[in-house]
């Protein structure tokens, strides 16, 4: 192994392809890498910009970039993971940041490759980029198979691009997936009871972060510019970090203050506090918050602490499959399940998840999640409500699974899922189907069911 002087080291680009590296290797996810990158890095505002940018922008288009460069190096004996995945990041600079100029983007690349490898990988990698600098990008057009030529454009796998043209149609999955190349949006959950959004989104400018009100929920604000968690109301317990789409669930359950809150998959803990505004101790309102790990009941605590809700919140380490056996029946008035799923909603947030999943992993996801419905129906009070939601946009794991629970239990009914007017249009049949492209939120599926 070369020994990477310091000053190398400390550059955005050899940080960016080590970052690569690690998630291509299946080290970790992007979104946790990324930021111990950059607690390691001790980097500024403006590099940390870029290298977010780098890390999330290569992830994403990796497919694309594949294709761009598979002519150039056909005839290579053999190119290591890693020299590909610098030509990658370099191509990606080329084609899609205009501010870098493509000289620098080279000469840094050709470092790289001397100081990792030896001056051979240099100047094997200085001749693909100027190669590619002279011929320019191939047409995607010349790949025959529509399907195939739609993944690579928009950086899927060709099994989920199918799914999702089927789920969908080919318009619109083109459009989702060209939507996932656009940055995540950052936004905030406000107790309300604590402080009006107005004034939180009055406090975040005066701390020179600027927001907005979230459209979708009043209990929102979407960061435009600033970082959201390093201010004084993220500090204080009265805002949190939270999707859009996530705020929706704990409004749709109609949680009254003296309710018993049952949210079977917990962690971390955003969806328990939510549920855990509407609920008063003194009315004798509890959510009991489930996980399966221990160290994750401990986040829930944690973040309870945080939010000032940690009266009403009672953690405990539980599979949700189990809880028929451990809690009486009719016991709540409301069941959360926001089941485990493949994730598949938050694809712009963790760009890595779309080369992590295949049709395998999906296959066996709808029993587990039917499993920890089914375990959860008999511990509901009659009229109680039981809400299903995930963070997916497949419908293996939302609508068909919705299906063959009602057809186990003719004592459920779908409800209105209640929302803003804006998202009407995303609701069929009583559940609600957010695409990440329709508003730059997370994907995700809510569905409430009422026991007659």
């Amino acid at each position: 192994m070369p020994k990477i002087p310091q000053k190398m080291k400390k550059s955005v680009r050899y940080m960016a392809l080590i970052t690569l590296e690690r998630v291509n290797k299946g080290g970790a996810y992007s979104n946790l890498l990324l930021n111990e990158m950059i607690n390691q890095g001790n980097l500024n505002q403006k590099d940390i910009g870029l290298f977010t940018e780098l890390v999330y922008g290569t992830i994403s288009r990796q497919m694309l970039l594949e294709f761009y460069i598979k002519p150039l190096i056909t005839k290579a004996k053999k190119v290591d993971d890693w020299v590909k995945t610098l030509l990658y990041l370099s191509v990606y600079q080329l084609e899609f940041l205009d501010k870098v100029p493509p000289h620098a983007i080279l000469n840094e690349a050709v470092e790289i490759a001397k100081i990792k490898g030896n001056p051979g990988t240099g100047k094997f990698v200085n001749g693909v980029l100027r190669n590619y600098q002279r011929q320019g990008k191939p047409a995607i057009e010349q790949i025959n198979d529509p399907i195939e030529r739609l993944a690579v454009k928009i950086s899927l796998p060709v099994w989920l691009t199918n799914r999702l043209v089927k789920q969908i149609g080919y318009e619109e999955t083109e459009k989702l997936g060209l939507s996932l190349y656009q940055p995540s949006q950052v936004s905030g959950r406000v107790d309300v009871r604590k402080c009006s959004r107005e004034r939180a989104i009055r406090t975040l400018q005066a701390e020179e972060i600027s927001a907005k009100a979230s459209k979708l929920t009043p209990y929102g604000v979407v960061a435009e510019k600033g970082h959201l968690a390093s201010s004084s109301l993220f500090r204080d317990g009265i805002m949190t970090i939270q999707d859009e789409s996530s705020m929706l669930v704990a409004p749709a359950m109609q949680i009254e203050s003296g309710h018993h809150v049952l949210d079977a998959c917990a962690a971390p803990g955003g969806k328990t506090t939510h549920i855990a505004t509407f609920l008063d101790s003194a009315s004798g309102g509890k959510v009991v918050a489930l996980d399966v790990h221990k160290h994750k009941v401990k986040l829930i605590e944690e973040n309870a602490k945080r939010l000032g809700v940690f009266s009403t919140v009672y953690a405990q380490k539980l599979d949700a499959r189990e809880v028929k056996k451990q809690f009486s029946d009719e016991l709540f008035d409301r069941i959360l399940v926001d089941a485990p799923c493949s994730g598949i909603g938050l694809l712009r947030r963790k760009p890595d998840i779309r080369y992590k999943k295949n049709t395998e992993d999906l296959a066996a996801l709808p029993t587990i999640q039917l499993e920890i419905l089914e375990s959860c129906a008999a511990i509901l009070k009659t009229s109680g409500i039981l809400t299903y939601s995930t963070c997916t946009i497949l419908k293996e794991e939302n609508q068909e699974v919705v299906e063959a629970f009602l057809s186990r239990h003719p004592d459920f009914e779908r409800i209105d899922v209640l929302t803003a007017p804006v998202l009407k249009s995303s609701i069929e049949d009583k559940m609600l189907a957010l695409y990440p492209h329709q508003f730059y939120t997370d994907g995700f599926f809510i569905c409430c069911l009422r026991k007659k």
